[in-house]
């Protein structure tokens, strides 16, 4: 496959393919192997001799207007404008010239970004909105994770884990995001229904629409003091919040109760084994922020305890498939609560959630 030049197209955003470096237009395919220099620096070399170095830096998932200006003038100093966000929120710049690379580390570091995230590492961690954007958040991503990744922040900089480590946060249990396949994710739960304001909701909301968002019927119509208005079937509610999304009568959030829960062994990758969902392990922790010392010590209890047990490029995931959950959590000192217990078997049936399925 080659670089096929500048493509046309009547709708979207121009084709990426207009914005790839030279060096990668001049080797588009021909590459014969990449590999990590250290923690935060790649080289792929090409079949006609050229090298590119990736220079990888964590970044905050939200940053300010001075901050890009500040990384793209980094990356016109060293690397003639060229630099990329990963699907993590690393920022990576494209450098050609192997002289330029500890120059740009040291000023990355001096801007307050450490480089690393490469090889047998932990990456940035994904996350979602929180309390900054999110109607339904149950607790805050953006500050949750910068309290994780300074707990964690040595298993970044440096390849001190037996493979490459994945992390989650998501604000409740929608998940935008990817909590629902990394090695480590944090999710946000409320723990109480919707809160129905009957007085406001029949001039707010539309009652069939707002039923209809409940995805297990915990909402049916009722006529309150001769108005419509709606009934939360406490049993059947699963607290997502979905139906606060269409009608702002239905507020689910709680100060007081909602909380945090940690799962454990899903990731995306198809090596050595299928891509996997994540398993629940603790189903509350209290929301305490603005450092959540109860989240960050259970994850980097986790943490630690793979990293001792498990062989080399050993997922979390395919570590707990070879000892066992019941030795998982005798290692961990987790106890085993019956919320944990998986009993939807017809999901592992009929999804499929590998690569090696064909159409």
């Amino acid at each position: 496959m080659k670089y096929s030049g500048e493509r046309i197209t009547d709708t979207g955003p121009p084709h990426y393919e207009q914005f790839l470096p030279p060096i990668i237009q001049r080797n588009y395919g021909r590459w014969k192997y990449h590999e990590v220099i250290k923690p935060g620096i790649m080289v792929h070399v090409s079949e006609s001799g050229e090298k590119l170095y990736t220079v990888r830096a964590s970044s905050p998932r939200l940053l300010s207007i001075e901050k890009v200006r500040a990384l793209a003038s980094l990356a016109d100093k060293y690397s003639f404008g060229y630099l990329r966000f990963t699907a993590r929120h690393n920022v990576e710049f494209l450098v050609t010239e192997e002289v330029n690379i500890q120059p740009l580390v040291d000023d990355l570091e001096a801007l307050g970004h450490p480089i690393g995230g490469m090889g047998s590492t932990i990456s940035n961690i994904i996350h979602n909105q929180g309390w900054l954007h999110c109607h339904s958040s149950a607790t805050d991503a953006s500050g949750l994770t910068k309290s994780l990744m300074d707990e964690l922040i040595d298993y970044f900089l440096e390849e001190k884990l037996p493979s490459k480590l994945r992390m989650a946060v998501a604000c409740c249990i929608n998940m935008c995001g990817t909590a629902h396949c990394c090695d480590i994710a944090v999710i946000g739960i409320h723990t109480r229904p919707p809160r129905v304001q009957h007085e406001t909701l029949h001039k707010r909301c539309e009652v069939p629409t707002l039923i209809a968002t409940c995805p297990t019927m915990a909402i049916r119509p009722a006529i309150v003091d001769g108005k419509p208005s709606v009934e939360v079937i406490e049993e059947k509610c699963m607290y997502c919040g979905g139906c606060y999304t269409v009608c702002p009568a239905m507020p689910v959030k709680d100060a007081e109760h909602d909380g945090l829960s940690i799962w454990v062994g899903g990731k995306v990758s198809n090596a050595r084994s299928k891509p996997t969902f994540s398993k629940l392990v603790i189903p509350y922790l209290p929301n305490n922020p603005p450092r959540w010392p109860e989240v960050t010590s259970a994850v980097k209890h986790i943490v630690e305890v793979w990293a001792e047990h498990a062989k080399p490029f050993e997922r979390i995931g395919e570590w707990i498939d070879r000892i066992g959950w019941p030795k998982f959590f005798r290692l961990t000192g987790i106890p085993f609560r019956r919320e944990m217990i998986d009993d939807y078997k017809h999901a592992d049936l009929t999804y499929r959630h590998s690569a090696y399925l064909t159409f």
